[in-house]
């Protein structure tokens, strides 16, 4: 129950989080090259337009919400996430 009361803390902004994680382009690109993946196969794998990636990669746009945390999941661990996903298909 008290990490409920420090997230509803964080999120007033009355507490600071103890660290963030932030999903920047360069972290994305190395992601993408750790996979072994063009930007077309990885924007594929995880269904966003290849846009996005680049977009992202460049600097221009930074991935948010359930985008960052599935790329959070990637990077942690690849091979279950992967077989995760490719299990829905």
């Amino acid at each position: 129950m008290e990490s409920v009361l420090e997230a509803d803390e964080i999120l007033k902004g009355t507490r600071t989080p103890a660290r963030e994680t932030f999903v920047d382009g360069s972290a994305v690109r190395e992601l993408r090259r750790k996979l072994n993946l063009s930007q077309h196969k990885f924007a594929a794998l995880i269904e966003v337009d290849v846009g996005t990636v680049q977009n992202w990669e460049q600097g221009r746009r930074s991935p948010s919400g359930p985008a960052r945390a599935l790329l959070r999941a990637l990077w942690n661990d690849p091979k279950r996430v992967l077989k995760a996903i490719h299990a829905v298909d």
